[in-house]
């Protein structure tokens, strides 16, 4: 269960750091919550390609991507190849902070 939770939390750090490209919502604010990712969390354990629901949230955090960067621990599960290529695939471009 442990390992679970642990996955967890890399999965939705990876979608959270996929989804951040640069683009800014003005309109709206948002709470930066990485558990917000969890409809990732099938693209990242599996080859299967993100839902319509993942990439919505990945979008929706967006403007939080460089804090979730900016954390160790979340960084070392959203700084990765799946990651890049979930965010690819819905459309986003991986951060430059």
């Amino acid at each position: 269960m442990h390992k679970f939770s642990f996955v967890s939390l890399c999965v939705m750090a990876l979608a959270a750091v996929v989804l951040f490209s640069g683009e800014t919502r003005m309109a709206e604010a948002v709470t930066c919550d990485v558990s917000e990712l969890s409809p990732c969390m099938a693209a990242i354990m599996s080859p299967k390609p993100p839902s319509a629901t993942c990439c919505s949230k990945l979008k929706e955090q967006k403007p939080c991507f460089c804090q979730y960067l900016k954390n160790p621990t979340i960084k070392q599960f959203v700084d990765t190849p799946k990651a890049k290529r979930i965010a690819s695939t819905c459309g986003v471009e991986y951060p430059q902070c």
